[in-house]
């Protein structure tokens, strides 16, 4: 494939129109209808449809546009810095992250990087699918202890715990003796089996809970809602309930016992580390100082 006549063909397509690519690149209009009409031979397929007033692409010229449109910019970013010497972060960034997350976090850190960052053109989705980066056209993906994925390269930005909570009006459970569980009425992920067992850890105290369902809810915003208002405990992450915990809104019966929860920014190891990721990498690694998660004041 031509990768001239490929940077023409997203360059048309960024612009709507051959006209406007045109004005905004500086090369000739018939350069660039040639070029497009080349690709679009080569390739056996029509990527624009013509003919009408404003330009529409084909799904098969969407679905090229997606695919590549990132990396040749990000190529093309390279090749400025290496010219000029310098790195600097411009362009499209799409960033994927869970919904408690950006809920609790990332607002505040968008804010500081856009107003730090004017060229960037920020975008934050917040879901808590797994999505591909190169299919969904994100830049970067924040995951909760991924898997190892020899396609996928970041930063461990954040180290979480889960606690159990609950409304300070629940009493805990007192320590159980001789192996017994106390049960208690729990409010838990849709997801979540009905036979789990909470281990807690409490200081040097350890208890064991078999949480009876009362809710299934499918977001980790609703189940806190829930917790707050009384409809029994919950096993929540740090990160979305140390204001309530700290406020006397929610009270916490113990830590999980087990190993932290690490939170990655990942991105393809296809792609190039361009200067608005690394900008926006340290951004975040600036908000969690010691990979430890510090409510606002």
């Amino acid at each position: 494939m031509d990768l001239q006549a490929l940077t023409d063909f997203n360059l048309v397509a960024v612009h709507g129109g051959f006209g406007r690519a045109s004005r905004a690149s500086g090369r000739a209009k018939a350069t660039l209808s040639r070029r497009v009409a080349e690709l679009e031979q080569s390739l056996g397929v029509r990527l624009i449809e013509r003919g009408s007033q404003s330009l529409r692409l084909t799904d098969e010229g969407r679905a090229l546009h997606e695919r590549t449109g990132g990396p040749l910019s990000e190529i093309a970013e390279a090749g400025e810095a290496v010219v000029l010497g310098a790195s600097t972060p411009r362009g499209r960034l799409r960033v994927s992250a869970p919904l408690v997350i950006a809920h609790v976090a990332l607002g505040r850190i968008a804010a500081r990087f856009a107003l730090a960052y004017p060229d960037v053109q920020l975008e934050i989705v917040a879901d808590d699918r797994v999505v591909d980066p190169v299919e969904d056209g994100f830049d970067l993906v924040i995951r909760i202890n991924p898997s190892p994925d020899e396609q996928l390269v970041g930063r461990r930005f954040l180290n979480d715990e889960r606690l159990v909570v609950a409304h300070p009006a629940r009493p805990r459970p007192k320590s159980a003796r001789d192996g017994d569980i106390a049960t208690v009425n729990a409010i838990l992920m849709s997801a979540m089996p009905a036979d789990v067992t909470w281990r807690l850890k409490d200081g040097d105290d350890e208890i064991s809970l078999q949480p009876r369902p009362i809710l299934r809810l499918s977001s980790l915003l609703m189940v806190r809602d829930a917790a707050l208002a009384g409809a029994g405990a919950a096993l929540l992450p740090r990160l979305l309930v140390e204001d309530d915990i700290a406020a006397g809104r929610l009270a916490c019966w113990g830590t999980q016992a087990g190993p932290s929860v690490e939170i990655w920014a990942l991105q393809s190891s296809r792609r190039l580390v361009g200067a608005k990721v690394r900008a926006f990498l340290d951004a975040v690694e600036r908000a969690f100082p010691g990979r430890v998660f510090v409510p606002p004041a």
